[in-house]
């Protein structure tokens, strides 16, 4: 992405993405960890509804101050083991697809000299507006990844009498 309207793009097309994961999968599924340590599809989406009011706050943060610290969000150490999973799956997503609307407001509003305001953070050498919204796009797209590596589980699809025969159910409409 090297351009504000792709992330503009990218982020507002995030929630109805995962959405349609989500959607795909069989409910018995989505609260399934494909291993102890490792997200169940439930999990990805819940954090990206959790983390979406985390990069606002910082982006708020970035234009009205000079150079602020900011701190990564880690759900690993921040967060209960199960927090997610607790989190009700509906109204996480239709927080996450309203609060990334007014987002996606937000962020078309932003003149090309905020896109280029900078903030340290602890784990990054450098770190700008454009470079958090890239990373919160990509951040998305990774998460909708492990929803669909999930969704495409071939252990999981025979348990549940999916396989060659619906591959091509997901196809474009």
């Amino acid at each position: 992405m090297d351009s504000t309207d792709a992330i503009v793009d990218a982020l507002k097309r995030a929630p109805r993405i995962v959405s349609a994961l989500l959607q795909e999968m069989p409910a018995a599924l989505l609260t399934r960890r494909p291993q102890p340590a490792r997200w169940s599809a439930h999990e990805h989406a819940c954090h990206l509804a959790l983390v979406d009011p985390i990069f606002h706050a910082r982006l708020e943060r970035m234009l009205d101050e000079d150079t602020p610290l900011i701190v990564p969000y880690d759900p690993d150490t921040d967060e209960s083991p199960d927090a997610l999973l607790r989190m009700n799956l509906d109204n996480a997503m239709a927080d996450f697809t309203r609060h990334r609307a007014h987002f996606v407001d937000r962020v078309r509003s932003l003149a090309p000299a905020e896109w280029t305001r900078r903030a340290e953070h602890t784990q990054h050498s450098h770190y700008s507006v454009f470079i958090m919204l890239r990373h919160l796009a990509l951040h998305d797209m990774l998460h909708a990844y492990r929803v669909e590596e999930l969704l495409l589980n071939k252990g999981w699809a025979a348990e549940h009498g999916r396989g060659a025969r619906n591959a091509d159910a997901s196809s474009p409409r």
